[in-house]
């Protein structure tokens, strides 16, 4: 099972968090590739204005990629199977990297924007895709822990990715094609392992109805003495089911029994992108510098972010099955609200005493170990949770299409509201962060060693009303 989440997290969650680190690093140089090309290519200098615009374009078009990967994902997971669609999913990361690589020798900046939109499918592939195999292989007792590998996998690639761009490997002038390219690595490596591991039993048996294949699966996963009660389980799923289709996204929205659920996952989903761990990351580089830490030191910094995210990714996956989801969700939120506070202040008094910066310092990482410990790793496993097996594949596609919406308007969005209020923007994060607890605390039931019929028990008061 550890082996099974290494070899589906390579290629799947390890990608998008790597593949957002990278772009940081050769911001300078593909500027200047870029006013390079323009004016061999039309002899007049590039306008300010347009660089700005092309550069955006490049960093934010992953995001449209995400946005189309996230559309598709649930689909591929269906007709491919989940196995199938992720082993799919690495030709398009090894020609997004052929893409990028050879913009810079071929002198045509347009490759490299190609090539991100189609790293960003990827990405969006991936992200809805591999929580759905954890989800479906792990056993009850060892959900959570398990779905938290898509978690620890996003962002040890954030962390691989801040390394392997530090000017003295990948992110000096000479290497950025190569910087860019990299993501071809974790493609091979995915191709190269998964096929040693069987397809979801649950898609086997429900989707599928081959019960031999799923038995079969079953035993390597849990062991020959241990396969019967997940056999069983996933057996009451099928009948209940009673050969009930998988469910497209639309048809979740008109389906009662699903309504608290579907609005859950879009509330955590939101709260997630616009929780303010954004914010956190723009503001880390102005308070490493107001802390008196040199401009060329502050790369080495920026490291211990993404040590602390990758940490308390590790401590979630650790404490998830035994603290539960719901007290990790709901504390990691509210932290992250006292946080904003410590941080409204200290950066509004950052130049009156000494101390305070290493105040602000602290805070920066405190958000993100708060970020990290609930809403960074949980949601992804709730939204396996809430749904059965003919609603899960249309689940993550609507929760990706929110997801990526969410991280394309904060990037849009977020610079005007930075520039509007300042230090203060962390008050509207404060706002968000309490009210995502508050309707968790209300509404989400703790789902921990539940089955996915138990669980669907739960929500069913809430989605019919009480007498029912």
């Amino acid at each position: 099972l550890f082996l099974a989440v290494c070899a589906v997290g390579i290629g799947g969650t390890f990608q998008y968090g790597y593949n957002v680190s990278i772009i940081n690093a050769p911001t300078q140089h593909i500027h200047r590739f870029l006013n390079e090309t323009w004016t061999s290519r039309y002899h007049k200098e590039l306008h300010p204005g347009l660089l700005t615009f092309l550069w955006s374009v490049i960093a934010s078009i992953f995001s449209l990629g995400g946005l189309c990967g996230a559309l598709t994902g649930g689909s591929m997971a269906i007709r491919l199977g989940r196995k199938g669609a992720l082993l799919m999913n690495n030709i398009i990361a090894i020609l997004a990297s052929i893409l990028m690589g050879i913009s810079f020798p071929t002198g045509l900046f347009e490759l490299l924007i190609a090539g991100r939109f189609l790293i960003g499918i990827n990405s969006g592939i991936g992200l809805c895709v591999q929580p759905l195999y954890i989800g479906e292989v792990a056993p009850k007792h060892l959900r959570g822990g398990m779905a938290m590998g898509s978690s620890i996998f996003l962002t040890g690639g954030i962390l691989t990715g801040q390394i392997i761009g530090l000017r003295e490997l990948l992110g000096g002038e000479m290497y950025w094609p190569l910087l860019l390219s990299s993501s071809c690595f974790p493609a091979f490596a995915q191709l190269l392992f998964l096929p040693w591991f069987p397809e979801s039993p649950r898609y086997l048996l429900i989707d599928r109805g081959d019960e031999l294949s799923c038995a079969k699966a079953l035993k390597r996963f849990h062991g020959s003495s241990e396969y019967g009660r997940e056999m069983e389980d996933i057996q009451q799923e099928c009948f209940a089911l009673d050969g009930e289709k998988p469910k497209k996204p639309w048809q979740l929205f008109t389906d009662r029994g699903v309504r608290w659920q579907l609005i859950t996952v879009i509330v955590m989903t939101m709260g997630q992108q616009l929780s303010g761990i954004n914010a956190i990351y723009f503001y880390a580089t102005y308070v490493f510098e107001q802390a008196g830490i040199s401009a060329e030191k502050i790369p080495y910094v920026t490291l211990g972010t993404g040590a602390c995210e990758c940490l308390t990714a590790l401590t979630c996956g650790l404490l998830i099955d035994y603290v539960g989801r719901r007290y990790l969700i709901i504390g990691g939120y509210l932290l992250m609200t006292l946080w904003s506070i410590v941080l409204t202040f200290s950066l509004t008094y950052q130049e009156l005493y000494s101390w305070v910066p290493y105040v602000s310092m602290t805070s920066v990482f405190a958000f993100i170990l708060s970020f990290g410990l609930g809403p960074g790793g949980i949601t992804n496993t709730l939204t396996a949770e809430l749904f059965i097996q003919s609603s899960r594949p249309a689940a993550y596609m609507i929760g990706g299409t929110v997801s990526w919406i969410s991280f394309f308007t904060i990037g849009m969005l977020f610079p005007f509201i930075v520039n509007g209020l300042k230090q203060y923007c962390f008050l509207v994060f404060l706002l968000e962060c309490s009210l995502v607890a508050a309707f968790i605390f209300l509404v989400i039931p703790e789902t921990k060693n539940k089955s996915f019929l138990e669980i669907k028990k739960e929500f069913h008061k809430l989605n019919f009303g009480r007498n029912t």
